[in-house]
């Protein structure tokens, strides 16, 4: 069966082998039939099929009777499929180009979860096996299947495979592996190094939009790749026949270089010439660029002090970010951020201490406290808004105190913390004599995963504000 199924020559020679002879079918053939059929599919005219819909050739299938009885068989057989005929049957159907949401793929990916402490190592690996080409490459990546299992098989897998198959890769499919890679903040040495090989190689011919999708990972994950001594004056080079293009994409390329240290002087000079912020303003996304210029220009003031180019006019500076970050608003329910303010509020009081404070030139600070010498917290003018806790009498409340009472012992061992009395506000000399202390709460998200190193962003922020003269405290 497995012979006449690959030796067909047409979509109906394959579905008639299938449904025309059930009790010759076992679960390892349905794989091959639709792998057969992507096959087949492909090599007819008319427009390919994208991942996740239901046009193109695949659409063709979509309706024939057979196909439906073929797609039956396997939805009410994959209970009893081994492990690696639902994977391949999954890179298969992501092949073919089904859609996520047709019940053949959401059966195999039900299955797929449930089966995911089972799955071994070449379970996962095969979906890289070299009979993948670029387009299910690209649709594999949509599956809820994969990025369930990414920290651990999956990621390693793709490690080993990504650098022998890389040539063979397009520009858009690697810059959909960085995407994945950053997302996720996956820092793997030998998958960010293969990014970074295919930059070098083939950065000339990308336009800067690749290129910024390319290099955001090694930022994200504050990783320098092995070949930086070469990559990055490839990239200056490139940027500065490229600059004007594409504004946007160029500061990112930049803020990139900047989270890794990387201050490319000749960029530099273009970015902040009057032919650049002209270009700029008149375009749909000055404010952002804006933004970054004012934090690229903060960066130079702060780390690239031997520059003696052009700087960002004043006026067109801005803060960077004006609120918390998007990622932490997001998470704030997972954030122990909480937990810090009530212990402050309880230790300090609320008008020793603010809350999100963004400071010059743009960085949201967890808490702004500000200790005289001999470690007293000293009052601030203004009060933020009372943090809202649950009423006392609720289970949460109860379980919050605990936290807090502890989260205090804590805090009161690393410090005397002890407030002023409100009666006695510090005068001029008192205030000049306290430059001030960050509390920094580090959740899990502003780690590379399993990682003790801070994400390229927060890594400069934490690095700015030293500079600035704040001292940082990680609780």
């Amino acid at each position: 069966m497995k012979r006449l199924i690959e030796r067909s020559r047409s979509v109906g020679e394959v579905l008639r082998w299938v449904t025309q002879n059930p009790g010759k079918v076992s679960a390892s053939h349905y794989p091959i039939a639709l792998h057969k059929l992507g096959q087949l599919l492909q090599q007819q005219p008319g427009p390919a099929a994208g991942a996740g819909e239901g046009r193109g050739p695949a659409g063709q299938v979509l309706e024939q009777p057979e196909f439906h009885a073929l797609c039956q068989a396997i939805v009410s057989g994959c209970a009893k499929f081994d492990n690696f005929s639902i994977v391949n049957c999954l890179y298969a159907a992501a092949a073919l180009g089904l859609p996520g949401e047709s019940p053949l793929v959401r059966v195999l990916e039900d299955e797929s979860r449930s089966r995911l402490g089972r799955f071994n190592q070449k379970d996962v690996s095969m979906v890289f096996s070299s009979e993948a080409n670029n387009k299910a490459l690209e649709a594999i990546f949509s599956s809820q299947l994969f990025y369930e299992n990414r920290q651990e098989r999956f990621i390693r897998s793709m490690a080993e495979w990504l650098p022998r198959k890389a040539e063979n890769l397009t520009p858009y499919t690697m810059a959909l592996i960085a995407k994945y890679v950053a997302r996720h903040r996956l820092r793997e040495p030998r998958l960010l190094d293969t990014i970074a090989n295919f930059l070098l190689k083939r950065g000339e011919q990308l336009d800067s939009k690749v290129i910024q999708k390319l290099v955001f990972p090694f930022s994200r994950m504050n990783y320098r790749p092995s070949n930086h001594g070469e990559l990055f004056p490839k990239l200056e080079a490139i940027l500065e026949q490229k600059a004007g293009s594409s504004p946007l994409a160029t500061v990112n390329i930049l803020m990139s270089m900047f989270q890794l240290s990387h201050f490319p002087q000749t960029i530099l000079h273009q970015v902040f010439s009057p032919a650049f912020i002209t270009n700029v303003m008149s375009s749909p996304y000055a404010l952002i660029v804006r933004r970054y210029l004012s934090l690229l220009d903060a960066a130079v003031e702060l780390e690239f002090q031997e520059y003696s180019g052009p700087r960002l006019d004043p006026r067109y500076r801005v803060l960077m970010f004006e609120h918390a970050l998007t990622a932490d608003e997001a998470n704030r329910k997972y954030s122990y951020k909480g937990l810090v303010a009530e212990a402050l509020r309880q230790l300090v009081g609320e008008e020793c201490y603010r809350q999100d404070q963004v400071l010059p030139p743009g960085y949201c600070t967890d808490f702004l406290l500000w200790i005289n010498r001999s470690g007293t917290v000293l009052p601030l003018s203004r009060v933020p808004a009372a943090s809202k806790v649950p009423p006392a009498t609720s289970p949460a409340a109860m379980s919050l105190r605990s936290s807090v009472l502890a989260l205090t012992s804590d805090l009161q061992d690393f410090a005397p913390f002890a407030p002023e009395t409100p009666s006695s506000p510090p005068g001029p000399r008192e205030s000049s004599r306290a430059g001030r202390v960050v509390l920094s709460v580090n959740d899990k998200w502003h780690y590379c995963q399993n990682s003790d190193i801070l994400v390229g962003s927060r890594a400069m922020r934490d690095r700015h504000l030293r500079l600035l003269g704040y001292c940082l405290v990680q609780v």
